[in-house]
């Protein structure tokens, strides 16, 4: 996922299956499956598969405002950012 962040939105990530690497603000760790982290509106975040076995996650997004033009991109493997 690109390196991104949202004003008016948080997101709460719960790990099905897998591994997953989370990068918020200056840090980084790893949260694995039956875990959760929860990202504050206005922090920068990504979230990777470091491994080999398919990430299966649960997004939960909560805010008053969650459409898409509220994602501010700073780094993207996918080509999106403007």
């Amino acid at each position: 996922m690109s390196l991104q962040l949202h004003h008016h939105r948080s997101e709460h990530w719960i790990v099905v299956k897998g591994t997953a690497k989370v990068m918020v603000q200056d840090s980084e760790f790893f949260v694995r499956s039956g875990e959760s982290t929860y990202v504050k509106s206005g922090f920068n975040h990504r979230l990777e598969n470091p491994g080999k076995v398919l990430l299966e996650v649960i997004e939960v997004q909560l805010g008053e405002y969650l459409e898409e033009d509220d994602i501010i991109r700073f780094d993207d493997d996918f080509g999106r950012i403007e």
